[in-house]
């Protein structure tokens, strides 16, 4: 990166945690700290939801995701709209009339303070986890790009944001979100022109889209039913459904969003927002992951995006072996490259299997010489392509937008888990009766320790593979069985508090064993989840009631 680059990133990050800060009026009481006193318009709250999703992770690593696979990630979203109008009926006007401030408050009213904490606490530690990933993402980036340390870049990156979340609350969070969300937009967009650019020198958009779609790059929908697939047409529809319902409905970084609204009817057209919007930003990102994998058929790519151990490769006894598979991938690259020009589609494709296998081979060496097995390369390949190909002055845009959807994701997480600990533990069994002064002075206490937890986090979530997917494979966990406790205590008037209770801790169990044990896909782990709650917690609840029928029955 230049000077110029480095200008643009530092005069971003000042203006949008200035201006969060600015911002961030009426946070001197728990209600404006945690919910912005209720009085958000909803297209500014609908912006908040969709950048919390719309993450560094998002950018970095659903890029990566389709250079290597295509489209077929988008089939995790399909379930999305469904889920939006279900819950815009459903969850949003009943915890908006509810008045709670967390979403596992109401459990309690429905059934014990038990079941609510045991909810509380499953949401603290999947989010907890799943806010490591986020934060990891950037810290792949910079750590690229500057050579530093990944713990160095992820504290370097954590320090802004936990200031300005700390200080501001949720309404330096939601500000900040509205500006991301267009810089992002703005700058995947200037990619995908600098990209198009660079391919239609050599190939029209008709024979370029038939390279990718010879790969299979451009199979956006797989019909089969197969729960061992992880991305399916069913699997995004029935475990996609599941997951956004219980991620909207359950997870307090979402609730809680649009518990900042104006009235029930903006907090809907928030969710509604991303109904209709979502899935076209995300066929955006990956469309622009795929234009990369085109662009380098025709611009020599490294060997490994991940150059982090080059210097250490280079001196071990490895270093003649790994030269020779480098001679090999340049002259397999300029095949394949020939064979692109020549719309020569067989031998375009047997140049590009011989190019996967050289790459697969250079990163066992660098497994070997390094001991980490845990090596990937799917994270790099976005951020390499901004940092050596885009124009100076985009890359900072870029650079700057990676820094601010990690903050602005990550901020809004870290506010919710501040607030669930403060609302469902601390205030709760601790000390029930303070004044508001108490209770924002540990909620920003709560919010620096989170923060720093999840910086801890982050250092080991660098190397899981796909971080879009490591995300949703952490939350996953989780999610399906939160969904099952609300449904009991929503949908089913015959639930006791013990069947909710244990229904739930034999979700989580039961999902636990299927993750470990099986080959089941991790979208079909909320569904699985959903229903064995339900189902354990209805037959505890029916074994508990059966007594007292008997007793009333007797003369």
């Amino acid at each position: 990166m230049r000077a110029f680059d480095w200008i643009v990133v530092v005069a971003y990050l000042v203006w949008i945690i200035y201006d969060g800060l600015r911002r961030s009026k009426g946070t001197d009481k728990v209600d404006g700290y945690f919910l912005a006193n209720r009085s958000l318009p909803w297209w500014a709250v609908g912006l908040s939801v969709m950048a919390t999703q719309m993450s560094a992770v998002t950018i970095v690593g659903t890029t990566g995701q389709a250079y290597l696979t295509g489209l077929r990630f988008i089939q995790f979203y399909l379930g999305l709209p469904l889920a939006m109008i279900i819950l815009s009926l459903t969850v949003v006007p009943f915890f908006t009339r509810a008045k709670v401030y967390t979403a596992y408050e109401y459990l309690e009213r429905r059934f014990d303070a038990r079941t609510r904490s045991l909810a509380s606490f499953l949401f603290l530690m999947g989010r907890a986890a799943s806010l490591g990933v986020t934060l990891a993402a950037p810290a792949v980036v910079m750590s690229t790009i500057l050579g530093w340390s990944l713990p160095v870049t992820v504290f370097a990156i954590c320090v802004p944001m936990i200031f300005y979340t700390t200080l501001g609350g949720v309404q330096a969070v939601a500000w900040t979100d509205v500006k991301q969300m267009f810089v992002v937009v703005f700058g995947m967009s200037a990619a995908v022109v600098i990209l198009l650019m660079g391919i239609f020198e050599h190939a029209t958009f008709g024979q370029a889209m038939h390279l990718a779609g010879a790969t299979g790059r451009l199979q956006a929908i797989d019909f089969r039913f197969d729960l061992r697939e992880t991305y399916t047409f069913w699997s995004g529809m029935i475990g996609g459904l599941f997951l956004m319902l219980s991620y909207f409905g359950c997870d307090q970084s979402q609730v809680q969003r649009y518990l900042t609204a104006k009235s029930v009817d903006e907090a809907r057209q928030s969710l509604m927002m991303s109904a209709f919007v979502k899935i076209p930003l995300q066929l955006l990102i990956l469309t622009t992951g795929v234009l990369v994998f085109v662009y380098y058929l025709f611009q020599a790519p490294p060997m490994l995006f991940n150059r982090a151990y080059d210097a250490q490769v280079a001196s071990s006894a490895q270093a003649p072996a790994y030269a020779a598979l480098q001679r090999d991938f340049d002259a397999e690259i300029a095949m394949r490259g020939s064979a692109a020009l020549r719309s020569d589609r067989d031998a375009f494709l047997a140049s590009d299997a011989r190019v996967k296998d050289i790459r697969a081979k250079a990163a066992d060496v660098v497994k070997d010489v390094t001991g980490d097995q845990r090596y990937n390369d799917v994270n790099y390949v976005f951020p390499t392509f901004i940092t050596t190909r885009m124009p100076i002055g985009l890359v900072g845009l870029m650079i700057a937008a990676i820094f601010a959807a990690a903050m602005s994701a990550s901020g809004g997480e870290l506010n919710a888990l501040a607030t669930a600990t403060v609302i469902d533990f601390y205030r709760r069994h601790f000390v029930k009766e303070a004044t508001d002064a108490h209770y924002l002075m540990v909620s920003k206490a709560a919010t620096m320790g989170w923060g720093l937890f999840a910086c801890v986090v982050a250092m080991y979530a660098a190397n899981q593979g796909s971080l879009i997917e490591v995300v949703n494979r952490y939350g996953s966990f989780f999610y399906g069985s939160l969904l099952g406790v609300f449904v009991l205590a929503i949908v089913t008037k015959r639930a006791t508090a013990r069947g909710a209770f244990y229904g739930l801790i034999t979700g989580m169990i039961v999902v636990l064993i299927v993750a470990f044990t099986t080959p089941i896909a991790f979208l079909w782990h909320n569904l699985i989840g959903t229903v064995v709650v339900v189902v354990a917690g209805m037959a505890i609840s029916m074994l508990e009631a059966q007594p007292a029928g008997r007793s009333q029955a007797s003369p």
